[in-house]
């Protein structure tokens, strides 16, 4: 993050030592981010507003003024009220239902913003009036606050600070806000540098023509980082490409900071939905060229289940869920199988991007819900690629993640493969952690994993593996044994007479044990079991009808390089010299 954006989020955030005490330290990301936000807006239409306020009073009532007025301005929205912040200053006798009116002067989308999203308008305004704050904390947004230091203004106007500067600004805001209440901030944004890595991994094939128009989607787009970014790639590419960008976020404040960035960057605000990805899927008709989203990592479905599971058996594949169900306790492939639905088929095809940690890879054994995921999406060779990234580069876990990328328009020399690319290595310490993450990830080192991963050669970091190298056929092995049965003889008149009847017996066998192994694919089960069982097992047999096929991905096995022990020698040596300071201490005591 860059250090000025990083001190202008410190000294904004030092708006909190005035709401202390009225205000729990939950609660300052209410007041900071809307006014933040009202801080840009104010200064963003500017240029225009004389302008706008003429047209209103000459189209007020008129259908098709906001869309009339929103073009005046070229972003999106406007403001058609009479005051802009500092004017709101001036007249403190009446800064509460001014500041009321001003927003109420905004179009639609940004109305519903702080109204709806931040409880702005109807609770803090007032709450802050009440407590005579209001006018300490409009004046230390808009520099009038005399009794602060004024060194930093708070300058938010699109000539000082950009649209991606203003996401830098908003997540370093809601990384704090998150400590104080205790939240997850890594459940609101993604490390820039992760997000790069994973933009520039989907977009590493295509070529961006002239003039082309590209969408991309991401369905917990938090912030709106993989958005913000993707649309920078492209426009670094070729100026002249478009790309559409589509979201959905279920946090209320990290949608309306999205839907506001959406905004500034003149983009439709409709784009943007809020809401529950697994139970209300925003665009349920569309279907997009790029897809790439860090969800939450094990989020729990409980509370989606019923909608889920009847998705999943009433329209199967047809439906969003058709491959199978993983455990309640972590959605993740969920939200993969959700991306999955909306890749455009019929030649165009789709790459998705999509952040994990290792559970999906391995997690369920063969016939569960996240084994038959997998083996869907590998036999429908749609897995291209997965790279392991450094550990530490995530807020709020240090623990180690995984960037699946998923194609279904895979080069030539990609079909039936999956590429393992192990970039632990690659990564810098920071100069200040910030929560768990302690190790970034350089645009150098970007560069080099975009080297290794369009080589596809392999190497000491890089394995290229068959598709059906991940599945196994878990066989059902049961050993058998004789055990004696006793019968008795048919007992006819003759032998009433002349014979007492013998017992006979006569063998019978019983499965005495049961047992499963996972058998690779490419193996043929009834040698394995020859091979690798009767030796040992004579009386073995697989029983065909309890198989199951499986899939998982066992990185660690792929890329493990044995450590030698250390020498027998070295390690008496070192007991030796612990007891002798063991021994010395003693003596001094």
């Amino acid at each position: 993050m860059q250090e000025n954006i990083k001190q202008l989020a410190n000294f904004i955030w030092q708006v909190a030592d005035l709401l202390r005490g009225e205000y729990k330290r939950a609660e300052y990301g209410k007041v900071i981010l809307p006014f933040v936000l009202l801080r840009r807006f104010d200064q963003v239409l500017t240029p225009t507003q004389n302008e706008v306020r003429k047209k209103y009073k000459e189209y007020q009532g008129k259908a098709g003024t906001e869309h009339l007025l929103n073009a005046i301005t070229k972003i999106g929205f406007h403001n058609h009220s009479n005051f802009d912040l500092e004017s709101i200053y001036n007249a403190p006798q009446n800064l509460a239902p001014d500041l009321k009116e001003y927003i109420n002067g905004f179009s639609s989308d940004v109305r519903e913003i702080f109204a709806q999203h931040f409880d702005f308008v109807s609770k803090q305004i007032d709450k802050l009036n009440d407590a005579n704050l209001l006018l300490k904390v409009l004046g230390y947004f808009i520099g009038k606050d005399d009794s602060r230091d004024l060194s930093i203004v708070i300058d938010l106007h699109p000539n000082k600070i950009s649209n991606l500067q203003m996401g830098y600004l908003f997540e370093e805001l809601i990384r704090k806000f998150a400590e104080e209440s205790n939240e997850t901030a890594g459940e609101h944004f993604t490390p820039r540098e992760v997000v790069r890595l994973l933009v520039e991994l989907i977009f590493i094939h295509d070529k961006f023509k002239d003039s082309v128009n590209k969408t991309l989607y991401d369905c917990a787009c938090g912030t709106g980082g993989m958005l913000s970014v993707a649309e920078e790639l492209i426009h670094e590419r070729n100026p002249k490409a478009r790309l559409f960008v589509f979201g959905q976020e279920l946090n209320k404040e990290s949608y309306a900071i999205c839907k506001s960035d959406m905004l500034l960057k003149n983009h439709s605000p409709k784009n943007v939905h809020l809401g529950n990805t697994f139970t209300e899927d925003g665009f349920p008709n569309e279907k997009f060229d790029y897809m790439a989203v860090n969800p939450p990592f094990g989020v729990d479905w409980k509370k989606s289940e019923t909608a889920i599971k009847n998705e999943n058996q009433k329209f199967g594949f047809s439906g969003r869920f058709g491959a199978g169900l993983p455990r309640i306790n972590d959605g993740s492939l969920l939200f993969l199988q959700h991306l999955i639905s909306k890749m455009k088929q019929n030649g165009e095809g789709s790459r998705i991007g999509i952040v994990f940690n290792g559970s999906p890879l391995f997690t369920g054994g063969a016939g569960s819900g996240e084994s038959d995921i997998r083996r869907w999406i590998i036999e429908q060779d749609m897995l291209e690629a997965v790279v392991a990234l450094p550990d530490q580069l995530f807020y709020n876990t240090g623990i180690s993640t995984y960037i699946w990328i998923i194609s279904n328009k895979k080069p030539e020399n990609r079909k039936g493969k999956v590429q393992l690319l192990n970039a632990v290595a690659f990564f810098q310490k920071m100069k200040r952690s910030l929560g768990n993450k302690r190790n970034e990830i350089s645009a150098e080192q970007i560069e080099e994993i975009k080297k290794i991963y369009l080589d596809f050669k392999e190497n000491d970091i890089c394995k290229i593996f068959d598709n059906q190298d991940f599945g196994y056929e878990q066989i059902a092995i049961e050993v058998l044994g004789d055990i004696e049965e006793e019968t008795k003889t048919k007992i006819t008149t003759q032998t009433k007479i002349f014979k007492t009847p013998k017992k006979t017996t006569k063998p019978k066998q019983k499965i005495l044990s049961t047992d499963t192994e996972n058998v690779p694919l490419n193996q043929n089960i009834d040698e394995y079991l020859e091979r690798e069982v009767k030796p040992h097992l004579p009386n073995a047999q697989i029983n065909k009808s309890k198989n199951k096929i499986g899939y998982e991905i066992n990185f660690t096995k792929y890329f493990y390089q044995y450590k030698p022990l250390r020498p027998t020698k070295d390690i008496r040596n070192e007991i030796l010299a612990i007891q002798d300071e063991i021994k010395k201490l003693t003596e001094m005591l």
